[in-house]
């Protein structure tokens, strides 16, 4: 097992979907490499390496398997994600079609099994989304509360923190209704991304309110009209959300969350310079 080097205050980690043009031990073997403490883990059907409808055919065998594989590297999962299309739509949690609401459900208890047996401490779904073409923004914000209610309690069940990523084209696409979200639902806590609401212009001070809901917290550059860009171009003061941090008592990973997708842009970085460029950035103002 790797030595690893030790830092303050807070633990750095990438996500294993960063890199999605290698095989997964590879991945593993690069994020180890950068000298990261930790991995988010994607379950993204149909855009990542670990599928849900592949892991769950036997959940604790896959989580236990990946577990050996994370320790065998010095590394410790970070975070759990799931997502059960690559259109966050059709299995939205607020889904008003019930048979996939059910589904849903019954795939956010396979992944707290998944994230338990593995020994992740920490679960990220997204929000929910209006269906304005079928019903009220009333009754899919009052469905969405329903749905993240109980999975807070599932997962409080399972001793794992549960949160919510907002997100372009979320409910929550902007900082006051994300806030509103969050304080609305007891125990339920954020995936912070700055870049969501940086990408619509949003200054850094309108964002920093949602810190103290955070429970994880992903980092990569973006600017206005860019989801992401590279640490260059990046215009989020890093720095300043450090000290926010430290001032809230935010006590979870950062997870360098570049992304390569054909999506917003998101297939025109070197996604490993600049999680080693954010690496050192963070690991210098810590």
């Amino acid at each position: 097992m790797k030595q690893k080097r030790t830092f303050s205050r807070y633990k750095l980690a990438s996500a294993d979907f960063t890199f999605p043009l290698l095989p997964h031990d590879n991945v593993l073997d690069l994020i180890a490499a950068m000298d990261l403490d930790g991995i988010d883990i994607g379950l993204f059907e149909g855009r990542s390496h670990l599928w849900p409808s592949k892991e769950f055919k036997n959940v604790s065998k896959s989580a236990k398997t990946l577990a050996k594989k994370l320790a065998d590297r010095g590394l410790k999962p970070a975070d759990v994600f799931l997502q059960m299309n690559p259109d966050f739509i059709p299995f939205a949690i607020n889904q008003p079609n019930k048979a996939r609401r059910k589904k849903a459900r019954e795939t956010f208890l396979k992944t707290l099994d998944y994230a338990s047996a593995l020994g992740s401490p920490h679960v990220t779904t997204l929000p929910g989304v209006y269906f304005e073409e079928t019903e009220s923004k009333e009754d899919s914000w009052r469905r969405s509360q329903e749905e993240l209610a109980w999975r807070v309690e599932q997962a409080k069940a399972h001793r794992l923190v549960f949160s919510v990523e907002a997100h372009v084209g979320s409910l929550v696409p902007s900082p006051g209704e994300a806030e509103r979200l969050v304080t609305s639902v007891p125990g339920l806590t954020l995936t912070l991304d700055y870049t969501h609401f940086t990408r619509l212009g949003m200054p850094d001070d309108a964002i920093e309110p949602l810190v103290k809901y955070a429970t994880h917290f992903h980092v990569r550059g973006a600017e206005k009209g860019r989801l992401q860009t590279s640490f260059k171009k990046n215009t989020i003061d890093y720095s300043r959300v450090l000290k926010t941090m430290r001032a809230s008592g935010y006590t979870g990973y950062l997870g360098i969350e570049y992304v390569w997708i054909d999506w917003e842009h998101c297939n025109e970085s070197d996604n490993i310079s600049e999680t080693i460029q954010f690496r050192d950035f963070l690991r210098a103002k810590m």
